[in-house]
């Protein structure tokens, strides 16, 4: 196998400057990035529940503390850091579970940028690593009455292991028999606001007084279920969704005709005339701007129910899934910092330690880097791990021992 560059826990620490007192803590490391050294320190000094962070500015020789956003990551004794791209730093700790182990902190991606502009301060931000992919979410949208919970409703039925829903936030109060975090997730107004102004919810609207809105995190939760997102939003919604960095199937459920929508919704017998129109004029507003914005990927018009579910299920290209193969990633790793990560392009090579009774050749790892998807304040996915025998394997495709991650 060729030679690659190693990154030694301890050895980051000879570019502090003379200025910085690098042997102040036994748990640093220090990552260059232009005229900027982030220190990160295995624990908070202040907080003692997460991992440090700390910016030295090299052209001013000042010290700053950023405004940390995202799912921060525990403290760890044990951990390796290694700069991406000089816009994120992957972070592996030791001694944790395969769902612990991996994450970023961004330092310099679009997200970071955006809030050093909104906030006037460094920012930095962190992002749980996850090995696999996903399927993409779904934002399904149409006016009131073109049935589109009934399509919704038809796949939960026909692939119930296979799509969930994304529980929304409100800051209204809980109604009779509505529980928290399976009708909706109740909150404060305030803290709502400030996960807001966090970048913490893909949509939100104020509705008769009260903020309704899709967390982030709300959609990552089913995609860790390892089933498929659907979000049911309006159409300013959907904009909303579009403009953030989820990358996501955006499909429009339209009536055959303004005239059959209004005959469904009068159907329903459920409604006064006012409530009626007040739709009626909602739906022609979604109606303008959701076929002619560029908004979504597929329009399908709900002419007859079946042959639109048949529509929907051929653009989410359903099917069977596989059963994947039992996954080889150790259940949880003792990463040495003793141990060194080598960098080839977008591959990391990792040695994560042997127990007494394990074999040390199989305990070194290649994590793929290089189709990564997400980011802070959410997962970052696409992580690719394999097992490699480093005596004879090559890093770079000969003889892998691929682990089946299931995508």
């Amino acid at each position: 196998m060729g030679e690659a560059p190693a990154f030694f826990a301890d050895s980051l620490m000879g570019d502090f400057p003379k200025k910085v007192d690098s042997k102040s803590k036994g748990n640093e490391r220090a990552i260059v990035v232009g005229s900027k050294i982030y220190v990160i320190d295995g624990v908070d000094h202040e907080l003692g529940s997460t991992i440090g962070i700390r910016i030295f500015d090299k052209s001013s020789g000042e010290w700053r503390i950023p405004i940390v956003l995202g799912a921060k990551p525990k403290p760890s004794k044990d951990y390796s850091a290694v700069l991406l791209n000089d816009d994120r730093v992957l972070v592996v700790r030791g001694n944790s579970g395969s769902s612990e182990c991996f994450w970023f902190l961004e330092v310099g991606t679009p997200f970071v940028r955006q809030h050093e502009k909104t906030l006037g301060n460094e920012v930095v931000a962190w992002s749980k690593g996850v090995l696999g992919n996903v399927e993409k979410p779904i934002v399904i949208s149409g006016p009131s009455g073109v049935g589109k919970g009934t399509l919704i409703s038809k796949l939960m039925k026909e692939f119930p292991s296979m799509f969930g829903f994304s529980v929304s936030h409100t800051t209204r109060a809980p109604r009779a028999k509505e529980q928290n975090g399976i009708h909706y997730h109740f909150t404060d107004r305030n803290v709502m606001e400030r996960e807001i102004k966090d970048g913490k919810f893909l949509e939100f609207a104020s509705v008769h007084g009260n903020l309704y809105g899709t967390s982030v995190e709300a959609v990552e939760v089913v995609a860790d279920a390892g089933k498929r997102c659907i979000l049911d939003i309006d159409v300013q919604g959907a904009r909303s969704v579009r403009a953030s960095a989820l990358e996501a199937i955006f499909i429009f459920i339209s009536p055959p005709s303004f005239e059959e929508l209004e005959k469904r919704l009068r159907a329903r017998a459920t409604e006064t005339e006012e409530q009626i129109q007040k739709r009626l004029l909602n739906a022609r507003a979604e109606l303008e701007q959701g076929k002619s914005s560029g908004l979504f990927d597929h329009i399908l018009v709900n002419d007859d129910l079946e042959t639109c579910y048949e529509k929907l299920k051929n653009i989410l290209c359903l099917r069977e899934a596989a059963k994947s193969a039992p996954k080889t990633i150790p259940e949880s790793f003792n990463l040495s910092i003793e141990h060194p990560v080598s960098k080839i392009d977008q591959k990391l090579l990792i040695n994560f330690g042997a127990a007494e009774h394990e074999n040390a050749s199989n305990n070194t790892y290649v994590l793929d880097l290089s189709l990564l998807k997400g980011g802070a304040p959410g997962r970052t996915r696409g992580l690719n791990m394999y097992a490699i025998n480093p005596l004879t394997d090559d890093v770079n495709g000969n003889n892998q021992l691929y682990l089946n991650i299931p995508f």
